[in-house]
């Protein structure tokens, strides 16, 4: 059955502070609040384009939906009913900070049919918290964790590479804590220089360092089998590609790309591959699920076109008797 995400924009209008990386009025376009004649015509618009039979959620993301006063909360929520009552539309998920939710706010989203929670925690490191003045400490994230797990929702936990002081140790870290706190989806995203943040004045100061691309896809080559390997949900990989980050209009650095997960999928199937020892006076025929043929072939052929360089041919087959990411090999 197909699944389907509603995505409603609240800005940063609600959040406490401004981290040194964040400015969604250019990463998004967008800075107010929509309306709700705006909400329900969005929502119309994807349920008509929506092949049946299909599960729907709306997304209420991009701020901090929980900072919001209670009674607009309740009113976006609200807008979302008479759909989940006619069954077109199955539950809510929203995002949030971690230091914004308590009890009293639990019940209030249980009430309206929220299903999943998605916290930005960026990093289980203080000191990256710190200095990227996140405005709360790992503990808020770990306390906010198990009141979400205890009261029935489902826990996203979202996470930041590249920001200053981070490591890919520390990264990594980030991400095995993101699985002890019981998520059961994550987002991971490559930290970008935008224009008119403090993070871009430290950056052309020489102060900030982003990472390539090629470091953030390496990185990411090695963050998400952790999350693969733990049966958690890896929803995005790369900030969405609003039409400001392609045009590069207000992206000063860091690692963008339109098909970032791709090449994120490509250099693990690289590794993998590589593995196998070359034969030049022989042709390999390699055999993977057909959901992992493109990844394994590679971005714009990529492995492929590296593989041809160690074998007589090369050759991908499809067996859905593999798991993603296994595959078997013949040489002949």
């Amino acid at each position: 059955m197909r699944h389907y995400n509603i995505p409603i924009f609240i800005p940063e209008l609600a959040c406490p502070n401004r981290c040194i990386y964040c400015n969604q009025q250019n990463i998004s376009g967008q800075l107010f609040l929509p309306s709700k004649e705006e909400i329900i015509e969005k929502i119309n618009s994807h349920l008509l384009s929506f092949k049946r039979p299909y599960i729907a959620e709306v997304a209420f993301f991009g701020g901090n939906f929980t900072g919001i006063e209670i009674e607009k909360q309740i009113n976006y929520l609200e807008l979302v009913q008479p759909y989940i009552k006619n069954k077109d539309i199955e539950s809510i998920r929203i995002s949030t900070r971690p230091d914004y939710i308590n009890k009293d706010i639990l019940d209030i989203l249980k009430q309206y049919n929220v299903k999943t929670i998605e916290l930005g925690a960026q990093s289980l490191c203080q000191d990256v918290l710190d200095f990227s003045e996140r405005g709360h400490s790992v503990e808020d994230v770990e306390k906010a964790a198990k009141l979400i797990n205890d009261n029935g929702f489902e826990l996203g936990l979202q996470m930041m590479i590249g920001l200053p002081l981070d490591t890919l140790e520390k990264s990594i870290l980030t991400a095995n804590k993101i699985i002890h706190l019981g998520a059961k989806s994550t987002r991971i995203y490559p930290t970008l220089v935008i224009e008119d943040t403090k993070l871009a004045q430290m950056y052309e100061q020489g102060v900030y360092k982003s990472l390539s691309l090629e470091e953030a896809v390496d990185w990411c080559s090695k963050i998400y089998p952790i999350f693969h390997d733990n049966n958690i949900t890896i929803l995005r990989v790369g900030l969405h590609p609003s039409e400001a980050l392609i045009n590069s209009k207000d992206l000063v650095a860091g690692a963008f790309h339109v098909s970032f997960r791709e090449l994120v999928l490509t250099k693990i199937w690289e590794e993998k591959l590589l593995a196998i020892e070359s034969n030049n006076s022989k042709s390999v025929i390699i055999s993977v699920c057909s959901k992992s043929i493109n990844q394994a072939i590679g971005y714009y052929s990529q492995n492929k076109n590296l593989l041809k360089n160690r074998f007589k041919a090369v050759k991908f087959k499809s067996d859905n008797n593999l798991k993603e990411f296994e595959f078997n090999y013949i040489l002949e």
